[in-house]
């Protein structure tokens, strides 16, 4: 198959990448010359060079492409995107995010569960080297929807779109967001894993075009403090393998079905310990704890809580078909994310849990001390607290998480930002 689909679309290259914990992708330039080599044996990786919580004594990590992701580059005609399995030693590799989503995914549908989201990556348009918005002329306080600073971007825009247009996504709107400079492309949903290896290659066909047209695509959370942060609301729905949408309720009063409900309770329940994967950089803690923007609004819900369609709740339920998460941001790694929604809001199904009134906040009647973290150390410990979490992630995937994010976090302490220098210098 992948040799066929090489042929088909003239390959010269492929790109064979994973996605790593921090959501960086690593990749090979394999010539199709050694497509024979790569289909029985792999890429090999070093994956102390990755991060993965591994050292220089570990065995290689071995890549093996998957056909059904391969995508050719628009933009770079000749060369295809392609991810896979990863493994070590001859196993799958436990601490990959990509690994763990399918598996945990085909187990879902043993149970005659499949989840379908869609995802909004938000992101700015900057300058070439990242340091200000890259149309100096987008300055207008509330620029959401902007149609004059839309079309200006038309170029970068416009490409993106055709890109994944040609890729058969299907894109039904591209905007530009509530920050000056700020964007977004939207393209219609699919089962969890095929959504996460097209936001992974959104994310870097975004950038790559963005830098032909001289300007840097950023998925950051929160790069101007006076402005909107970038989010990446998350649409879920769960299905039968036969097609039914279990989130519809035949009573057309109720907004969604016990099913949807239980859903919803299991991402409130557990949104403390998963926003280690959601809002995992030091940087998202500035956008989820916001007080206010030039626009006037941060468009990321303090309470955890859910309602009908009302954007001031971490889950809005626009439509009877679906629920909108919107804690997660622009630093989620794609596959994580994903990994992170099926695991609280199936433990949700599971155990049938309620989310209470709509409207209320979740934790009210149940834990008072519990509310989203205020850091990133907060929601890492409270990652490392969640049994039910763990289990689904496993603990070698957990464990890297906590280990590599805590050293980031503690990396993070060293520094002595300008704020503090001016704040405290003379105290």
């Amino acid at each position: 198959m992948l040799k066929k689909l090489c042929e088909q679309h003239s390959t010269k290259f492929l790109l064979v990448s994973f996605t790593d914990l921090f959501g960086v992708v690593r990749s090979k330039l394999v010539p199709v010359s050694a497509l024979e080599i790569l289909t029985r044996n792999g890429a090999s990786f070093a994956g102390f060079a990755a991060h993965f919580d591994l050292t220089p004594a570990h065995p290689d990590i071995v890549l093996h492409p998957d056909a059904t992701t391969f995508i050719p580059l628009p933009w770079k005609p000749g060369v295809a995107w392609i991810t896979g399995d990863l493994t070590m030693a001859g196993k799958l590799l436990e601490q990959s995010p990509r690994n763990r989503l399918r598996l945990q995914l085909e187990q879902e549908r043993h149970h005659g569960r499949v989840l379908k989201t869609g995802v909004e990556a938000e992101f700015f348009l900057l300058s070439a080297d990242g340091a200000r918005i890259g149309d100096d002329q987008d300055s207008y306080t509330k620029p959401c929807y902007d149609q004059v600073a839309l079309m200006r971007s038309y170029d970068v825009i416009g490409e993106i779109c055709e890109t994944i247009d040609q890729l058969g996504w299907q894109p039904y709107q591209n905007d530009h967001e509530d920050a000056n400079g700020q964007f977004e492309i939207n393209w219609t949903y699919s089962d969890a894993l095929t959504t996460a290896d097209r936001h992974t290659f959104f994310k870097f066909a975004a950038k790559s075009i963005a830098e032909k047209h001289r300007m840097k695509a950023c998925f950051m959370p929160k790069p101007f403090e006076n402005l909107t942060g970038s989010g990446c609301h998350i649409h879920c729905s769960v299905w039968s393998p036969s097609g039914d949408n279990l989130f519809v309720e035949r009573d057309e009063e109720a907004l969604l079905s016990n099913t949807g409900l239980h859903f919803a309770a299991g991402l409130l329940e557990h949104a403390p310990a998963i926003c280690a994967l959601t809002n995992p950089s030091v940087n998202s803690y500035k956008r989820l704890n916001a007080n206010s923007t030039v626009s006037g609004a941060t468009w990321v819900s303090q309470k955890l809580s859910w309602a009908g369609d009302n954007r001031t709740h971490a889950i809005r339920v626009p439509a009877h078909d679906r629920l909108e998460f919107r804690i997660p941001d622009g630093a989620a790694n794609p596959y994580l994310l994903q990994l992170a929604v099926l695991a609280a809001g199936m433990s949700g199904i599971a155990h049938q849990t309620d989310p209470g009134p709509a409207e209320a906040p979740y934790f009210s009647t149940r834990f008072a001390s519990h509310a989203l973290p205020t850091s990133l150390f907060d929601a890492l410990n409270h990652l490392a607290g969640d049994d039910i979490v763990r289990t689904y992630l496993g603990g070698a995937l957990t464990d890297a998480i906590v280990n590599l994010r805590t050293g980031q976090w503690h990396d993070y302490m060293k520094s002595v930002s300008e704020w503090e220098r001016s704040t405290t210098l003379d105290c």
